[in-house]
């Protein structure tokens, strides 16, 4: 899903008619092309492109941006696949690696059908849609590691209730809802945005808050974080916000909890279901 929205931004930004990508296949160096946008045959549907050879290659081989005026006769690359690209027509072509932790994870192509340079603003735009195809990444591994080490699931079955258990795993548990709240606004994807939050779900006591209290997703954002311990400036550190912001939705959230100090107010989030 993050290659298929990152094309279509890729074209916006760019202007570039045509762009396509894939990930690095798990277990093997090489990168399947499995999405195309713009393109008027499957020529380049499912190619494989083993590190070093084409444009593609020489991207994952050296982690940074390639480009080339006109594929078919550019001495920068190898030819491993002049005849997909020429199937398809394209000229000029940017391959831009997305780096997750050190590691190329997959690469996103534009392309021209004429041959001429591709500019430092198209270059720039191309690498800022990697950018974002990286971080959108890089929160998804986040978030499944802090599943992982938060403990299992509830069981599912009617009425059933989750007690996380006591002392450190229940820390660890209120650091990892705490986490993964913190990590959302980061994500600009409102899909994959609503399945982090989703993912923070499963670490609440109650399958839905209790509709007698509603929070905003901010107010339980800086509640999350103060339940974890934090201050209310490590809170805005993690959120993104000044300490005055988070000491207005800490109010606001005592306000609605009928509560008087930070720590009742966490104690009547939990027992509204709100957090963990």
């Amino acid at each position: 899903m993050e290659i298929r929205g990152a094309l279509a931004r890729l074209r916006r930004a760019t202007g570039l008619p045509v762009a396509f990508g894939g990930l690095v296949e798990p277990g093997r160096r090489q990168v399947r092309i499995s999405e195309l946008s713009g393109t008027a045959t499957p020529a380049l549907s499912l190619l494989a492109v083993t590190p070093g050879n084409g444009l593609g290659g020489k991207a994952v081989a050296l982690a940074r941006p390639c480009a080339v005026t006109d594929y078919s006769v550019s001495r920068q690359i190898s030819h491993e696949y002049d005849a997909p690209v020429a199937a398809e027509g394209l000229r000029a072509v940017v391959a831009v690696p997305v780096v997750v932790r050190r590691r190329v994870r997959a690469v996103l192509y534009g392309a021209l059908r004429a041959a001429r340079p591709l500019g430092d603003r198209t270059l720039g735009e191309a690498v800022q849609v990697a950018r974002d195809v990286e971080q959108a990444l890089l929160v998804r591994e986040e978030a499944a590691e802090l599943l992982v080490a938060a403990g299992p699931a509830p069981e599912p079955g009617a009425g059933a209730r989750w007690e996380p258990g006591a002392g450190a795993h229940r820390e660890r548990v209120r650091e990892a809802h705490a986490a993964l709240r913190a990590l959302a606004p980061r994500i600009a994807d409102p899909a994959l945005r609503a399945e982090l939050l989703e993912a923070c779900a499963l670490l609440t006591a109650r399958e839905a808050p209790s509709g007698a209290v509603r929070l905003a997703p901010r107010e339980v954002d800086v509640l999350a974080c103060v339940a974890a311990g934090a201050t209310n400036g490590a809170a805005g550190e993690r959120l993104g916000l000044t300490a005055e912001t988070v000491k207005a939705y800490l109010r606001s959230a005592m306000r609605k909890l009928g509560a008087r100090t930070r720590g009742e107010a966490v104690v009547a989030a939990r027992r509204a279901g709100w957090l963990p």
